[in-house]
């Protein structure tokens, strides 16, 4: 959603279109055209997501997410 509003995209209309597609055609590379080539099937347009990418972003946010845990205090009368 975010990706299709970033490009200038409706993310409402632009996402259910996607996902109708996907399921309408059983592809699940299909995805947001962004570049305006004319095809949505990203496999075409040789964009990837690796699994290898995908468990360095779940690592890195689990790693926010404990260093924001660990704050325990924020004292207003220290700004």
């Amino acid at each position: 959603m975010a990706l299709a509003e970033n490009s200038g995209l409706q993310p409402i209309e632009t996402l259910s279109a996607v996902k109708s597609e996907q399921i309408k055609e059983k592809k699940p590379c299909c995805g947001i055209d962004c570049n305006d080539v004319g095809t949505h099937d990203m496999c075409e347009q040789n964009v990837f997501e690796t699994q290898i990418g995908k468990q360095q972003h779940m690592l890195a946010a689990t790693q926010v997410v404990k260093m924001i845990l660990k704050i325990d205090v924020i004292s207003p009368a220290d700004y």
